[in-house]
């Protein structure tokens, strides 16, 4: 039996709401939706480059935000001490590049894992929460917990773009 990438029951943003359900609802919305995007799909056709010079995939865009993920709420936001995910320092993208045998079955798992490790850790901060970020020029700053919700649902929405693509170069499906 071959595996697919399984479906998901998505949810739909909220149209009324305090600022932490509307951002948590967002946030929920797109990490739906880029699960959907790969539904029903094989591990070869998760693994399919969009467009050359590209080499972005939809299994290298589900690796990335199950990193992401826990990058910002877990190790920024919350300080926890946990392990790259990936060999970052044989190549910076590695999360997105080596997928050749990476197991798509455990990328969701993961990815589902880290979505629910993530929302747990951060469940009790208030959206003031501040933390200190290092800026690619060696400067730091403070940054909120609200501003990870907003950043997180910006990165969703614009890797769901992509995702949109692959999936229609990959077997023509188009919508939401």
């Amino acid at each position: 039996m071959t595996w697919r990438a399984p479906d998901v029951d998505r949810r739909h943003e909220p149209f009324i709401a305090d600022e932490r359900a509307m951002l948590q609802g967002w946030l929920d919305t797109h990490r739906d939706t880029l699960r959907h995007k790969c539904a029903g799909l094989t591990a070869e056709q998760l693994r399919t480059r969009s467009v050359e010079p590209s080499g972005l995939t939809l299994l290298g865009l589900v690796r990335h935000m199950a990193d992401v993920e826990r990058w910002w709420f877990r190790v920024r936001a919350t300080g926890q001490k946990l392990p790259d995910m990936y060999d970052y320092d044989k190549d910076p993208d590695a999360d997105l590049n080596d997928i050749a045998d990476a197991d798509p079955a455990e990328a969701f798992a993961t990815l589902v894992e880290e979505i629910e490790a993530a929302d747990r850790a951060v469940a009790d901060l208030p959206l003031e929460h501040t933390f200190p970020h290092t800026r690619p020029d060696g400067g730091t700053r403070d940054i909120s917990l609200r501003w990870v919700y907003v950043h997180m649902i910006e990165e969703y929405a614009r890797h769901n773009g992509h995702a949109d693509l692959i999936r229609e170069r990959i077997d023509g499906v188009t919508g939401s």
